[in-house]
């Protein structure tokens, strides 16, 4: 059978993004030596503007107009780009960075959550309540509080592991505001992302005098990590993704997340010689199963008295009418 080039190209497009996504966080290590966290922030979203404004001017994609869609662009722009990569930044000072990468992985769980308080539509089911109770379980094995309570050496640890779960809910608000007020907007995911990035970029250029000025000091491998941590992992990666999404949905797209920690645990080792701790593997694999379990992909069969209120034919699969009772979705 010959291959399909088409479906080779998402492959390596959907293992590209998830690369590079998993890299980014010892590409932010990295460059901290040398940067402030507002430095590195500015960087990253300055060379990512410039890849999805390139972009948008070769699609001769229309950017938007008005004053009220740029109002919401411009605080997605602060809730998603700022204020996370700022949060994740400051902690790559105190954590390792396949830990950052762990915690980045609970985004699914905090956009739930933040859904469940905020969208009117959005209910809460068994389902999503095991999910939550599994993420904190895992997220609590992650942190290992035994471990910082011994620990008194590294009064930053703690406050480092909260900044990241900081940064995560920080996605949750994003996600969870951009689907209140943008599905109005006929925009497509490239032309919201560069939007929320250049103003985004704009928020930091006017932030950094007064909260990133330290002395610089540059070398090849801080160079080439803030280019690549913006103009690939924050511009690049996100057309490849949004090319999958496009291919094979949003809820097969979306086990990206599953794979960036797997990246990000094994090139802190290699390359940072970060240890591997039993807690971070265990904790993250619970986090995984409670993304499974918060999306309704993990559950029971179908089999129990009742639960069958009916069925029907739904892409080829058999799927329950109750979403509640079977997770389909």
């Amino acid at each position: 059978m010959p291959l399909d080039r088409r479906g080779v190209a998402l492959g390596a497009q959907f293992l590209g993004a998830a690369a590079v996504w998993g890299a980014s966080f010892l590409f932010i290590k990295i460059a901290v030596d040398g940067l402030s966290t507002a430095q590195v922030v500015l960087g990253r979203l300055f060379f990512g503007a410039v890849v999805l404004a390139m972009i948008m001017l070769v699609t001769r994609r229309r950017w938007p107009r008005g004053i009220r869609v740029w109002s919401h662009l411009t605080a997605i722009g602060a809730i998603m780009c700022v204020a996370p990569f700022l949060l994740f930044s400051w902690a790559a000072q105190y954590l390792p960075s396949g830990l950052s990468s762990i915690y980045n992985a609970t985004t699914p769980i905090a956009t739930m959550l933040v859904a469940l308080a905020i969208l009117p539509d959005e209910r809460l089911t068994k389902v999503k309540v095991a999910g939550m109770f599994v993420a904190a379980g895992g997220v609590i094995v992650v942190a290992a509080p035994w471990d910082t309570i011994a620990d008194t050496a590294n009064g930053m640890f703690f406050w480092a592991q909260l900044a990241c779960v900081g940064g995560t809910t920080c996605y949750g608000l994003g996600f969870t505001y951009t689907r209140r007020f943008l599905r109005k907007y006929d925009y497509d995911a490239i032309t919201v992302s560069a939007s929320q990035i250049g103003a985004g970029a704009a928020i930091i250029l006017l932030l950094t005098p007064f909260i990133g000025m330290s002395r610089v000091s540059l070398t090849p491998g801080i160079v080439v990590s803030v280019v690549v941590l913006g103009g690939v992992g924050t511009g690049i990666a996100y057309v490849w993704y949004t090319n999958v999404i496009n291919a094979w949905g949003a809820t097969s797209a979306s086990t990206v997340t599953y794979l960036t920690p797997i990246t990000g645990i094994i090139l802190g080792t290699l390359i940072l010689g970060e240890a591997i701790v039993w807690n971070q593997i265990v904790g993250g694999i619970v986090i995984i199963i409670a993304i499974l379990v918060g999306q309704g992909r993990l559950r029971p069969p179908c089999h129990s008295r009742g639960a069958l209120v009916n069925s029907q034919i739904h892409h080829g699969h058999t799927c329950c009418m109750r979403r509640d009772s079977c997770g389909c979705i």
